[in-house]
Order: structure tokens, then sequence, then C-alpha cells
């Protein structure tokens, strides 16, 4: 907000400072650049994520999960998860699921919903019914979705 503000002063300045000039020489009336246009620059806002993109995380994050790729779903994480579950344990964990289920349990009929940064997210596992979910709790932590369930 600060650095606009500059920006406008320090145009308005300029343009001011111009006006004032006086000078026979046509060359003297017109600037070589346009203070102006950097008033005008777009400045873009960040969109937050949305449902869609959340459908689309929770389904990597449950193929690495289930595909043994620890350290890939553990950057999933929320952070506060991740003060909750180390890394080492949290990989021990994830190569327990794939030797004991296999690795092709990807995601299916994946549902979010969105209210603010916080999004739920309920989906099947294939072949594994006990780990289908309801509502399960996601956040947006630095523009992108984090899983919340800890």
């Amino acid at each position: 907000m600060r650095t606009r503000a500059t920006i406008a002063l320090t145009t308005a300045l300029l343009a001011t400072l111009a006006a004032c000039s006086s000078s026979s020489d046509d060359k003297a009336d017109t600037p070589n650049s346009s203070p102006t246009m950097a008033a005008k620059t777009p400045t873009t806002t960040p969109t937050p994520p949305d449902a869609i993109e959340l459908e689309r995380v929770a389904d990597t994050y449950v193929n690495l999960y289930f595909g043994g790729d620890a350290k890939g779903a553990y950057a999933f994480l929320s952070k506060r998860c991740r003060t909750k579950a180390d890394p080492a344990t949290y990989a021990a964990t994830a190569q327990q699921a794939t030797k004991d289920y296999g690795p092709d349990h990807p995601a299916t009929d994946v549902h979010a919903t969105v209210s603010g940064d916080m999004g739920r997210v309920s989906y099947k596992v294939k072949g594994l019914p006990k780990f289908d979910q309801q509502g399960q709790p996601w956040t947006v932590e630095g523009g992108a979705w984090k899983y919340d369930a800890c």
C-alpha cells in the first residue's frame, strides 16, 4: 500500500514539475517517458484457491500417500499438522500403508466445498472403503490448499 502511495505521490510531483517548467523549445514540452504510466500499472490480487483446485489437490495427496511418496504427501500437510507429525514418523506410516494395501488406490468421487480459506473434501479411496472421507478439513496456507485433518 505504501509503495502505491509513494508511486502516486511521485507521479503527481513529477507532473506538477513538468507543468511548471517553461521553455520555447518544443522538445522540452514533451517528456521522454510518461510518469503517469507507473500509476496505471495494474496490480493483481491473488485469487484464493477454489473447490475445483481443492479436489485436484486432495486427489494428488491420496495418490502420493498410497503410492508410497511420503515426502510428497508430507508437503501437503498444514503447518499445524506438521507440528504433530514429524517427517520420519509420517514417512513410516505412509510406507506401511503402501505395503499393506498397495499403490493403486486413487481417490474417486471427490467433492469439495469451500468457505474462505477453509475447505472440506469428501472422497472414496478405490478398493479401501475404510479410508473413505466425509468432510475432511483442508486450509489455505501461502495460497495453496493444505491437509488439516490432524
